[in-house]
């Protein structure tokens, strides 16, 4: 790939602007500048530095967002702040998106990406890839509950019998448990069909991904084998 076109795929503008980086000496290669926009180079574990700074290239991103509460998963948002204001114009001009949404109040993982067969993958109905939540409830969590959300529940507008697995109480009311399928507001839905209420929702895995020791508001980069967790379903 030549350099010019390299440095636009990885968000550094358009190829006017990064031909002008090159020729103003910004662009280095194992410590050396390259000043020649049509320089060709081997992709395979490439790093380069733009004044000064380093950076890996990557052909496409994948990235895990502890979401705070308070974000839309959103480019236009209203009346909240939006999750993309976290990434730097890189990112932003890499066209990233959310895979699936979560709500303004829902904490949690969130992924991103400019991959669309990846974000195909996670969010085709078809998939069944796995959703573990965690929540505080409005009132007391009852045995009745925990098996009514094992045998599926009806959803207004929605055909079909939405069930959960792995059901776990946590606490009087904090209960845990792993969805499949992905409606709109699927988990508070589900616990108002019980008779309860969700006051705080967090995402805390997709596929056989976790958050782990993520702080809340910052985001990495997966690897490979993170990328494959996330993608992971039962058939």
């Amino acid at each position: 790939m030549l350099l010019e076109k390299m440095l636009q795929s990885q968000g550094f503008g358009s190829r006017k602007h990064c031909q002008q980086l090159i020729k103003n000496g910004a662009v280095s290669i194992q410590d050396e500048i390259i000043d020649h926009p049509k320089h060709k180079l081997d992709l395979n574990q490439l790093e380069f530095s733009v004044y000064g700074e380093t950076y890996q290239y990557r052909e496409k991103v994948y990235i895990a967002l502890n979401k705070p509460k308070g974000y839309e998963c959103s480019h236009q948002a209203t009346h909240h702040f939006s999750v993309f204001d976290l990434f730097d114009d890189l990112l932003m001009n890499r066209g990233i998106q959310c895979v699936g949404r979560l709500d303004q109040d829902t904490t949690g993982l969130l992924l991103l990406t400019d991959d669309g067969q990846f974000l195909q993958a996670l969010t085709h109905p078809k998939k069944h890839v796995a959703k573990v939540y965690q929540m505080e409830t409005a009132d007391p969590i009852s045995d009745e509950q925990i098996q009514q959300l094992e045998r599926g529940v009806e959803l207004r507008n929605e055909k079909g019998i939405y069930a959960a697995t792995d059901v776990k109480r946590l606490d009087e009311k904090r209960l845990q448990m792993t969805i499949h399928q992905g409606v709109y507001h699927q988990v508070k839905r589900m616990l108002a069909a019980v008779g309860n209420k969700v006051e705080k929702l967090h995402r805390a895995q997709i596929g056989q991904l976790s958050l782990n020791d993520l702080p809340e508001g910052e985001w990495i980069y997966l690897t490979e084998e993170q990328v494959a967790q996330a993608k992971y379903h039962e058939e």
